[in-house]
């Protein structure tokens, strides 16, 4: 009798088996490396120097670059850890592999937390120049900690990564997952709020580029660790989850690239700068990108089909040394935070109140030919406009490839609904919406009101079920998203007419009569959450209304009109009380923003009331209309079905509803 001995890691028939290597190696690898490239990162950068006065002590300086490389690394792998619980790792009745998953991303997640709140007590200890032992250095920290940002976004970012430990050590399902893994994203966001890009002198494009950066990277990072944890548990599995990873990761490197790019062109003069402490740093992020980058070429090109093949030695050795790489890259980028760059943060370009206010300069007097020649580039609405034709013109053409045909003109009026939303927020509206009140609600109208009614038509929910492929093995892929979201609870209950058009009225009214119009107008972070709730909550409202999409059952077209003229009705009388108003409103900023050319912020405040009021009857007549005709179409459509069922049936509804009457008839006849 003769024995078979397979290599390790493969059975006699050539199938994976699970990889001798221990799974804690790439992590090991990841953090080694960052811990490693952190001192001498921090020694070119002079991140950690003493300052001249006011030294909180060595403790402190360097342990804040690691309390941030450690919130790094924790952050990463609970995001990735949670993406591949949600969306790429295949269901199976063998293993608990999510469940794995979730509980580890709730352990980092502890981490995570505790790094965080560790960050918040050195980073205010740097701020203040007192060292820990110092008695008057915990007044000092329950006293300004809030008010402070760097130590306010650690905190929250901390509370956020609390309660995802906190669930995930107990979420069961892949809905829950998901929502955790979101909430994961968006705690890192804040952070964007902290080190260069609170001070960069174009904050809102330092700001953006560096929210967009820390997101790409976390799940790049995460998703990568995760995957080598994870290996041991996926067996066959592993191709599959690898390469619905691979393209996941291809996507992030051209977001950190982008980012990446953006972010130094602000921080860098002329190519001089490069030969800095700041400057050579940046060149050692870049190299390790390019290697990345190179790595992931390799992914794609032969090793995903190795493992296909039941080859995973190549593929797990490239894994540890792009997490090596990883792991200079996150090393080098804390010092790289905390080291001066060569174009000062506090430049001030323009002294005027309304630079100091908003962050731009003034736009001068509005004219009939800055309605087309005014435009500032806001790289976070550019991006996602044309991020969102991309993706519809690539699902068209995917349609087009297999055969099948899509209307011409839902294609023309999403591109032209994206090209007037970047009008509105770069162009006229958008610049001189920062200081003056009437332009803002130009902007507003156009954003709420205009752009939905372009975009709703073009269905992109249909186009993305019937162009994206469907996952047979119960994960939760792109088109699964969809489904899920158009079948979803939460849909079905702002799907309802009423709902959607209390949202839209009322947060409107509430916005311009709260401190949160003030903020939107003083801020970044505002400003970027109200354009975001004017985009969702004009769609939702035209989508319940002439939306074409698959969702909950829509109203009859009649109770959709009434919805429709009462909330048009509410807004006109908006538009009405704030024409009559006598009351300025964010009194905060418009008196001091102080505009030579605009001496009368009452008067703009009422003509941006006539304006609210105005814009909206366009919008309100061409919604009747398109609510109208689908009302016609609706009936036109019920009419054809019952002719061609009287076809089939010799019209035995009209026949059983005869023979009723004719039974009636009898019965009265017979009381007779």
């Amino acid at each position: 009798m003769t024995s078979s001995v397979a290599p390790a890691g493969r059975t006699t028939d050539g199938k994976n088996t699970a990889d001798p290597t221990p799974a804690r190696v790439p992590l090991l690898a990841l953090g080694v490396a960052a811990v490693l490239a952190l001192p001498l990162a921090a020694v070119l950068g002079e991140a950690a120097a003493a300052p001249v006065v006011a030294d909180p002590g060595a403790f402190v300086r360097w342990g804040v670059l690691y309390a941030r490389v450690v919130h790094d690394l924790a952050a990463a792998l609970t995001i990735g850890l949670l993406v591949h619980a949600a969306y790429l790792v295949p269901e199976t009745t063998r293993t608990n592999r999510r469940l794995v998953a979730t509980r580890l991303a709730g352990i980092a997640a502890g981490l995570w937390a505790l790094a965080g709140a560790a960050g918040a007590v050195l980073t205010m200890a740097t701020s203040i120049g007192i060292p820990l032992t110092d008695p008057a250095f915990g007044q000092q920290f329950t006293t300004f900690a809030w008010t402070y940002e760097p130590t306010r976004v650690t905190l929250i970012t901390a509370g956020v990564a609390a309660v995802i430990s906190l669930g995930a050590l107990v979420a069961s399902s892949r809905a829950a997952m998901a929502w955790l893994s979101v909430l994961a994203v968006l705690g890192v966001l804040p952070l964007a709020l902290a080190g260069h890009a609170a001070g960069a002198t174009d904050h809102a494009t330092a700001v953006n580029a560096l929210a967009v950066h820390l997101v790409a990277v976390t799940v790049w990072v995460g998703g990568l660790v995760a995957l080598a944890l994870l290996r041991p548990l996926l067996g066959d599995d592993l191709a599959a989850t690898a390469g619905r990873f691979s393209t996941l990761a291809g996507w992030c490197f051209a977001a950190v690239a982008l980012s990446g790019l953006q972010s130094a062109l602000i921080r860098i003069g002329p190519l001089s700068d490069l030969g800095t402490r700041y400057g050579v740093l940046l060149m050692v992020k870049t190299a390790a990108l390019l290697l990345l980058g190179y790595a992931g070429w390799r992914h794609r090109r032969s090793l995903l089909a190795g493992l296909r093949d039941g080859r995973s030695a190549a593929f797990l050795r490239l894994v540890v040394a792009e997490l090596v790489v990883m792991g200079i890259a996150m090393g080098t980028a804390v010092a790289l935070a905390r080291s001066a760059p060569p174009v000062p943060d506090t430049a001030v370009e323009d002294p005027s109140p309304a630079f100091a206010l908003t962050g731009y300069p003034d736009p001068g007097p509005l004219t009939g030919d800055s309605w087309l020649t005014t435009w500032t580039i806001d790289w976070l609405w550019l991006g996602l406009a044309v991020v969102a034709v991309g993706l519809y013109l690539a699902g068209v053409v995917t349609l087009h490839r297999r055969g099948d045909a899509w209307p011409a003109h839902r294609t023309v009026v999403w591109v032209l609904g994206w090209a007037v939303f970047v009008y509105a927020t770069c162009g006229a509206p958008g610049v001189y919406g920062r200081v003056l009140f009437s332009m803002h609600m130009v902007m507003h109208m156009v954003v709420a009101m205009l752009v939905p009614l372009l975009l709703v038509p073009a269905a992109p929910l249909l186009l993305s079920l019937r162009a994206l492929r469907s996952r047979p093995d119960k994960t939760w892929g792109p088109r699964e998203l969809v489904l899920q979201v158009v079948h979803s609870r939460l849909l079905r209950v702002f799907a309802n007419p009423v709902v959607a058009a209390v949202l839209f009225f009322f947060s409107l009214a509430i916005f311009y009569y709260s401190p949160l119009f003030e903020l939107a107008l003083r801020t970044h972070t505002g400003h970027v959450l109200m354009v975001v709730h004017f985009l969702l909550t004009g769609y939702l409202f035209a989508w319940v209304l002439i939306g074409i999409d698959p969702g909950p059952k829509k109203w009859s077209p009649l109770m959709l009109l009434v919805v429709l003229f009462a909330t048009m009705s509410f807004h006109a009388f908006f538009g009405v009380v704030m024409t009559g108003s006598s009351t300025l409103l964010a009194p905060g900023f418009f008196e001091l923003v102080r505009l030579p050319w605009m001496t009368d912020p009452l008067g703009d405040q009422h003509e941006a009331g006539a304006i609210a009021w105005g814009i909206g009857e366009a919008p309100t007549v061409i919604l009747t209309l398109l609510v109208a005709v689908a009302w016609v179409r609706t009936d036109r459509a019920e009419s054809t079905r019952k002719d061609r069922q009287a076809d089939r049936d010799g019209d035995a509804e009209l026949a059983a509803y005869n023979a009723h009457l004719q039974e009636l008839k009898r019965r009265n006849e017979g009381r007779r």
